[in-house]
Formats: structure tokens, sequence, C-alpha cells
């Protein structure tokens, strides 16, 4: 079929279709899945014309499509097995699933659960009855009822060895269940050493075996408390089962249904209008400030539950796999970063406002790759990050079952070791009303949370942050998104307008998203050659959302399965994994996936009549737009030996903050290199290095202010860990390292015994006026150079070092060569020019200003911006 025909699709109680854009009529289209023929029904439906949305992304092309969160199986999807029959398969775990609804206890669903016919069979029917051999294994009814539930779900296989590898033919049911049998009628934990061939005490089932059960048992005790709201086990396996059955069979029927299916709802789908923060400057700047204001109303969320594989990260020392957020970048850990941004941001509040504002954290983490260990390790190392351990919540998101996308058959290694991953950051808002999340952020006085990922290494830049949480508190709304334009081909979803009409006439709008895994289904495409593309038509998906959190809890607290938005099924991805005779696999699967962002399919507005014009205003879901250097860029893949890409690499990442500073500093009038485009970079490093702490800004505005004239030569580098910062007519052509001890304030130890950072207090200062540093820097030839991870090899430095709240002033002077000035607490170092070279005095601060300074920066907000004047005493 052409690119440029207009199409339409049913499901269920949907209809949806894409427009045409050189055409006034939209033709359905019908496919029949087993001939692959085209039965077309030409039909007129209401067009709407192009000018009624006003968007940055507008065009004439009017997409409907049915907003469902069903992923499409690969091209390279195989069928099933011939006698494996998905719909009987659905039809069978349904009607279990229904008596167990209706059980009121645990007695009950276990007698529901052993009057299934697999599950009679496999335990009951042979020879050596199941029952005796868990009673030896001591465990509890509810651990046999998880054992009967797996067996009743058709996944017995991951009990032992009689797991069929997926290259090979499926082995009859009969066959499979016997041969677990015979190697249940070995077990014994009366007798017998326990280890090596002879089992625990004696029998088939070895150490390693009774651990792996008692682990997979925790596992799937998870997954049945967790999906409670969809049934548990039974459940989750009918959801994937559904999910896979959708994209393979449900086709077949459309061609029977087509008068009928004309009644059904109706959806549309369309780029939204978004508030352009690189536009409307004003107005952003007035967001910003809203946000400042409300920073003591707002939590921050951070979900760091991915398992994070494409990153290919490895601890050196131990060889074990490491999440995303350990990853060293540009020094130190991505969440370190994260924590470092929203100090920034409260510095900035602290600096207004005078008053000190500690944000409650919470994290989702997982127990893929030790994610919540380490992340526990790692806050308690750096002491909770000076914000004590009561502003932090931790909480654990169940693993899932990989599924097999040919047949819905959970993947294993080895006998009781189902392959395992997060179930997606879509979980987050069940498991935080699970675990008492929303309730912690009231009692912190909070009342709306920023929620953003740990891969995405620019979010907090400028003010998209600042304004998206403050128009989402100004406003009441409910739901935000910060939003750029898209990249062909990216790993990313779109946002877009829903607009809706139900079988009672009325239409509903809201603000939401598709996942790039949903694109094929829906016939969308990059290739910009289409009628259809994406990149120029909707905005980028990133994850960077603000949330009202009462409307949340109230999605989140629901018993059903919207307290899951966005359930999908991704089989686009290979899954690997080594079985238990070390070899590796890699086979086509997935596992349910919910997805945070589709929180907003909830929050939809509903009208009396269609509405054609800024639509958006009125909405409970929003979004804001930026450029895409301040929105999005990613460190989630590693960069492969020879790929030419450096797209969502921690490479690619580095050269966008590189970008930044030249956006910054270049309005500053300091001279510097611009950043050319990727491909430039890909066998070199980046023309400079330049790294700002976060809170010399964060708003540029902000950071404009501390910098004045001066140039920054093509392979030089500048780091400055350093708020209260000066900047004045300085030459750099070599490397500038300025690292402060108090670089935000001073730490005290409060009354629990935790280390507390107070802003603002003995604060490290360095001030650079009519400075010129020549040096070597960077050794460029270096193959030791990690630059991402700013491991760099130099020939000279000027390196600033500063204790405590020690000052470091430099004026009309050239500081040639290698350099070392390092300042002690409670001392401020002048550098100028002597009779014979530097001359160098160190006095002691006075008494009275070591709290404040000799000098320091006053913020003031002076209509809708934030201005700066240099106090010196």
């Amino acid at each position: 079929m052409a690119s440029s025909a207009p199409v339409l699709q049913q499901h269920n109680n949907f209809l949806f279709t894409f427009s045409s854009k050189t055409k006034n009529t939209n033709s359905i289209f019908f496919f029949n899945s087993y001939n692959s023929s085209l039965n077309c029904v030409t039909k007129p439906l209401a067009s709407t014309s192009s000018s009624l949305f006003s968007s940055p992304f507008q065009t004439s092309s009017r997409p409907l499509i049915r907003l469902t969160r069903v992923s499409t199986a690969p091209v390279e999807y195989v069928p099933p097995a011939p006698d494996f029959d998905f719909h009987k398969e659905i039809a069978r775990l349904k009607a279990l699933k229904s008596k167990l609804d209706h059980c009121t206890n645990l007695k009950d669903r276990i007698r529901v659960i052993d009057s299934d016919s697999r599950v009679n069979s496999f335990f009951f029917s042979h020879k050596n009855s199941f029952s005796r051999v868990l009673e030896t294994l001591h465990l509890d009814e509810f651990e046999v009822f998880l054992l009967k539930c797996v067996v009743a779900a058709g996944q017995q296989h991951v009990f032992g060895d009689v797991c069929t590898e997926f290259e090979q033919k499926r082995i009859s049911l009969k066959s499979a269940l016997y041969a677990l049998a015979e190697m249940i009628e070995n077990w014994d934990v009366n007798g017998g050493s326990g280890g090596g061939g002879g089992g625990v005490n004696g029998y088939g089932i070895g150490t390693e075996e009774h651990e792996a059960l008692r682990s997979m048992l925790k596992i799937i005790g998870e997954v049945e408390r967790f999906y409670d709201c969809i049934g548990g086990i039974i459940g989750y396996q009918i959801m994937v089962l559904e999910l896979l059955a959708q994209s393979t069979f449900e086709r077949q029927s459309l061609s029977h249904h087509s008068n009928k299916s004309l009644k059904r709802e109706i959806i549309e789908i369309h780029p939204p209008h978004a508030l352009d923060l690189s536009q409307d400057l004003e107005y952003a700047s007035q967001a910003a400030i809203w946000g400042i204001e409300g920073l003591p109303n707002l939590g921050e969320i951070y979900p760091l539950g991915g398992s994070a594989d494409r990153l290919g990260l490895v601890d050196p020392d131990s060889g074990e796999c490491l999440p995303a957020a350990m990853l060293p970048y540009c020094g130190r850990s991505l969440l370190e970063g994260l924590i470092r941004d929203l100090q920034a941001r409260e510095y900035l509040y602290f600096k207004l406002y005078g008053k000190q504002c500690i944000t409650p954290v919470a994290i989702m983490t997982s127990a893929a790759k030790s994610n919540h260990e380490r992340v526990t390790s790692l806050c308690e190392e750096l002491h909770w990050f000076g914000r004590g351990r009561s502003n932090f919540k931790l909480f654990e998101q169940p693993l899932v079952p990989a599924v097999s996308a040919e047949d819905g058959q959970w993947l294993a290694s080895g006998p009781f070791k189902p392959i395992c991953k997060p179930g997606g950051h879509g979980v987050i808002w069940k498991l935080a009303y699970n675990e008492g999340v929303f309730q912690w952020f009231y009692d912190h006085g909070r009342r709306g949370a920023t929620v953003r990922q740990v891969s995405n290494v620019v979010a907090s830049t400028d003010l998209t942050l600042l304004a998206l949480a403050g128009l989402g508190l100004r406003q009441g709304k409910k739901l935000g998104f910060a939003s750029c334009k898209r990249n062909a081909g990216a790993t990313e979803g779109i946002n877009v307008l829903i607009e809706k009409k139900n079988l009672e006439g009325k239409w509903t709008y809201g603000i939401s998203c598709i996942e790039y895994t949903e694109f094929d289904k829906f016939g969308m495409t990059d290739n910009s050659l289409s009628s259809y593309s994406l990149q120029g038509e909707f905005p980028a998906n990133t994850n960077i959302l603000y949330v009202d959190l009462p409307s949340a809890e109230l999605v989140a607290s629901s018993n059903d399965e919207t307290s899951l938005p966005g359930m999908v099924l991704n089989v686009k991805k290979a899954i690997t994994y080594v079985d238990q005779f070390g070899s590796k696999h890699s086979v086509p699967g997935g596992r349910l996936e919910c997805t945070m962002q589709n929180l907003a399919d909830n929050f939809f507005n509903t009208r009396s009549c269609r509405c054609y014009d800024g639509v958006e205003d009125g909405l409970d879901t929003f979004i804001v737009y930026n450029e895409r250097k301040k929105v999005t860029s990613s460190a989630k893949k590693k960069r492969r030996h020879g790929d030419k890409s450096l797209h969502q690499t921690p490479d690619g990442s580095l050269l966008d903050i590189m970008r930044n500073a030249y956006d910054i500093l270049s309005h500053c009038e300091i001279k510097i290199p611009k950043i050319e485009g990727n491909e430039k970079y890909v066998d070199s490093g980046p023309p400079f290095l330049i790294l700002l702490h976060p809170a010399v800004g964060p708003l540029w505005e902000v950071t404009r202010q501390k910098f004045y004239r001066g140039s920054i030569s093509r392979g030089s580098e500048l780091q400055i860990e350093v708020a209260e910062f000066l900047w004045r007519d300085v030459q750099l052509d070599g490397s500038l390292i300025i690292l402060a001890e108090n670089i935000l304030g001073s730490t005290t130890i409060d009354e629990n015994g935790e280390t507390i950072l107070q802003y603002g207090k003995r604060c490290g200062r360095c001030k650079l006026e009519n400075v010129k540093i020549l040096n070597d820097g960077i050794n460029w030839n270096s193959k030791e150079n990690l630059y991402w991870k700013h491991d760099v090899q130099r020939f000279e430095a000027v390196n600033v070092l500063l204790h405590g709240n020690a000052e470091f002033e430099a004026a009309d002077v050239v500081l040639q060569g290698n350099h070392v000035f390092e300042v002690p607490n409670g001392y401020k170092m002048k550098i100028t020019t002597g009779d014979s070279g530097l001359a160098v005095e160190l006095k002691p601060i006075e008494k009275k200003l070591m709290e404040c300074g000799s000098w320091f920066w006053n913020y003031k907000i002076m209509g809708k911006h934030v201005q700066l004047e240099l106090v010196e005493l």
C-alpha cells in the first residue's frame, strides 16, 4: 500500500484512522491477517481543518488512531507453534482468574487453583504426590499456591530441565509434566549431605536449585501481590498473551464488522500546542520564577529501577554489571549529578529568599544488577548528600518474568531461574501508593513533584524544569510534559493531543504519549519521504514530568489496571541470557511493562461539544517545549567500537553539554569555538571541555551575569566547582580547574547525628579579573582520555583548591605554565603581578566575615527576571 494512503483500523470498541494530507476523504482499509489481502471500503469521515489548533508542530495532517497500550511484534516475528491456540489459552486462564477473583481468602484460592485441570494433572495425577515433597521443603501455603499458579499459567518448565529451548520444537505438555514429576520424585530434605549430584539430603534437587527455588518464590510472590489489580500471576500471563494475540490475530475479523465499527468510539490525535520556552522568553522567565517560588511545595521523583542493559556498565574490580545510576559521568555518578542539579535550584531559592529548602526525594530502585543495594550504599557513603536520611524515600520495584515473543512462555536460564527484568517505570505510581510515598510527600508539605530519569544529563538545564513545575503549580494542572523536537529514528515516544468522541456524543481532550514501540502498529514512520512522518509533526516524549501528587495518588490507589498505566509488551529487542550450561542465548522477547507518562491518560477533560481553538489551555494536562539540547540528551547506551553515531551515548551527551556551554558564554562577549555536528567528533574529542557547577546558575540569565568578556581557545579546559564566582576579562588558553570544598555552603551535624548542608554559610569564593592563563593543558592525543568521564591526561594546568570558606582572587596577572594555588580554610589568597613575577598575598579572613565572606552575589527578582549585584564588604 502506498505510504500516502490513509488507513483506518478497528480494535475492540475503538476506531482509528490516519488522515491523508492531500485528500478530503479518509479511506477505510481492513487487513486480513490470513492471506495478507487488502479489503477496501471507502467512506468519507468528518475532516478537521488544519488551522484548528495553533502549534509549533501543527500540519494539515489529522491522524486518527486508537490510543491503546499494545505494542507491535517485530517484523521478524515468528508465528507460534501450530498446536498453540492463543485464544483457547486466554479463555482458560480468564475462567480461572474469574473464579480466583471471587475468593476471599487463601484457602479458597488454593481450592480453586487445585481444581484447574493442568494443576491437578501436574500435582496429583502422578504416582508420587507432589504435596508430600512440598511439605519436606518447608513451604508455606502461600508459596505452594504460587507454584501452582505458575503451573496453571503454563510455565512449569521453569521448574527444571524440561524447559525447551526456543530454537527447538516444543515438547508435549504431557512429556514436560511427567519429566518434571520424575525429578520431583527424588526430592527429599530429610537425609543426605545436601551437595553435589545427590541433591539436598541425597535427593535430586541440589543446594543451588534449592536456593534458586527460594529466590524464584520471592520474585513470583512479588508478582502475585503487586499485580493483584490485574489478577496476579494468572492475570500477568493473560495480559502477555492478549498483547501477543492482538498483534498477531485480531485484525483477521475486522472486515466482518465494518458497519458496526463505524458506530464505535473515534479517537483522533493532533500535534499538541505547547508553550515554546525558546520563543516566548518573557513568559518562560515568569514560569521559571513561579517554579522557584513553588520549590517548598515540590518533591522530586527518580525512577532508577531500569536494568540499563544497553549501557553495558561493569564494575572494573568485581566484573559485576552495574545500574545506570552508577555510571561515572563527568567525574561523578549519574545519581550524584541529579542531586547536584536539585541542590542548584535549592541554592537559587536560598539566594532569592534567604531560606533553607530541602526537597524530599523519592527514588524507585529494583533488584536488577543489585540496583537497590548499590544506590543505598552510594547515598550512605556520601552521607545522603548532606540532606539527611529522612529526606529520601527508596522503594524497590518488583521484577517480572521475561517471555518469548513466539508464544509468551517464560524464559529461564536454569531450574527455578526465570529470566526477570524490572516491569517498566510505569509501576512507580502504584508502587508509590503501596509503599506510602504519597503520604510521605504530604508529611513533608509537598503537593507536586518533578520527575526525571537518571540517564538524561541535561534535563535541568536553564529554566525548562523550573518553568514546567511553575506552570503546573500555578495553574493547578494534574500532569505536564517537557518536550522538544524529536530526532528521526530515536528510541523515544511522541507527545500528542488526544481528541475523542465517546458513545454518548461528548468530546474528551488531553495531552498524552505514544511510545516508539507502538509506531509500527499505527503505521507511523520516520521516513522523511513518507506522507506521514513523525519528525516534523510531533514533539518528543522525554519523560520529564510535573505531577500533581493527590491526582496521581487517586489513580494509583484504584484497584484495577488503571493503576498500571500504559501497559505494553515490547518484543522488538532480543532477550540475552546464559543458561545453566554456560551457553549464551538471544531470543526475541520482552516483558510486560508500564509507562509512567501515560498516567496522563487518566486526566482527560470532557466537553459537551467539539472544541476547535485553544483547547489545551483548559486541560488538566499540559506541555512545554524547548530546544532539544536544553531538554534531553541521554547517556543510555554504550558506544561500540567503530560506531559512527554518538546518539544517546555518553560521548554524544557530552557534546550537548558543550553546546550549552557555548550558548551561555558566547552571549557574555567571550570568544569561544563553536561546536559542530556530532559527526565531526566521532574520531576525536570535543573542541574544548567546559564543566560548570549547576549552581553557577542554574538559570542561564544568572550564569551570564557572573561572566563577562574574554576568550577560551580551542583545546582549553575550564572546570568551575564553586557557586560564588566572578569572571571578568579572562583569556584562557590551556586548563583552569577551580575546586571548592564548600561549593554551596558548609555542613553541620544535626540532633540526629546526620550531616546537613547549610546553604550560603562559609562558601568558597573565586574572582578572576583581567587574567591571562597560558599552559599546555590537556594532552588531546592521549588514547587514555575518556572525555565524558572527565578522565583526561594533562601536560599542565592551573589548579585552584579552596578548603572550607577559602577565597581566591587573581587580578591583572598572567598565569603561565603549571600552578597549584591551595588556599586553607579561613584564608583569602590574592594573586597579582609583582616586581619579579607573581605576588602572592595570603591573609586570614576577618572574623566578622567568616560566615558570609568578604564579597557575595546578591540575588533579586526584578519583574520576571533574576538580577545579581556584587556586594563587597
